[in-house]
């Protein structure tokens, strides 16, 4: 079955059975994000996650009642780009062996725990059809868990403080404008909210989004 049948068919669901498909999906691309920001930091020398019991895929440990379930569920039952997050991981840049240099690493492992995801996902829908009644539930949560994880990815490499991408930039920018454009995180967060409800956002994810979706696709 094609993803765009796939997703006919979960547009088609009533809210409920919605919720119950996105559910385990949604929230390990959330708390992998999050428990791979704290194991990149305790290996280069913060163990600030690790003393808060962080590092972990419990999603007890990671859940934000707003972020995480609230945002989410909107987002998804009125349309437009899922959109949600957890209890950021407690990081101590300053405790890193080379902070400016460790950030990179640090920031890059929620993106990429969302990519090992999304594999892990595509993985799952090529074994999907052949576990008899379980087989649609299965490859419309494969689906669900692709999508939401490559839009996870995406959308934290924005070069946006204090979003992964920004934290990228600050790692990669010279000293001088890396201490200047660190100065945005404290409006980031306000300015994606702002391009979600405008629209905005997802004009400029989509594009990327599917071109994301369209290689592992290829690949896979």
């Amino acid at each position: 079955m094609q993803f765009g049948d796939l997703w006919m068919i979960y547009v088609a669901l009533n809210p409920i059975h919605k919720i119950a498909i996105s559910a385990v999906p949604v929230i390990f691309a959330i708390t992998a994000h999050e428990a791979a920001h704290g194991y990149v930091a305790r290996y280069f020398g913060d163990p600030t996650a690790a003393a808060a019991e962080r590092i972990t895929l419990n999603p007890l440990k990671h859940i934000d009642p707003v972020g995480t379930m609230l945002v989410p569920l909107l987002t998804m039952l009125v349309g437009g780009v899922l959109f949600g997050w957890a209890k950021p991981v407690p990081v101590n840049f300053n405790r890193l062996h080379n902070p400016k240099k460790d950030m990179l690493w640090v920031a890059a492992a929620g993106p990429g725990a969302n990519l090992v995801m999304a594999i892990f996902w595509v993985i799952l829908s090529k074994f999907a059809p052949f576990m008899g009644t379980l087989s649609l539930p299965l490859m419309l949560m494969s689906m669900i868990g692709i999508t939401i994880n490559i839009i996870l990815m995406v959308l934290n490499l924005l070069p946006l403080p204090p979003l992964d991408g920004g934290r990228i930039a600050v790692s990669l920018l010279p000293q001088r404008y890396a201490w200047q454009f660190a100065k945005l995180e404290r409006f980031g967060l306000l300015i994606l909210i702002v391009l979600l409800f405008t629209g905005i956002l997802g004009k400029i994810l989509k594009p990327v989004i599917d071109f994301a979706l369209g290689v592992i696709s290829l690949i896979f």
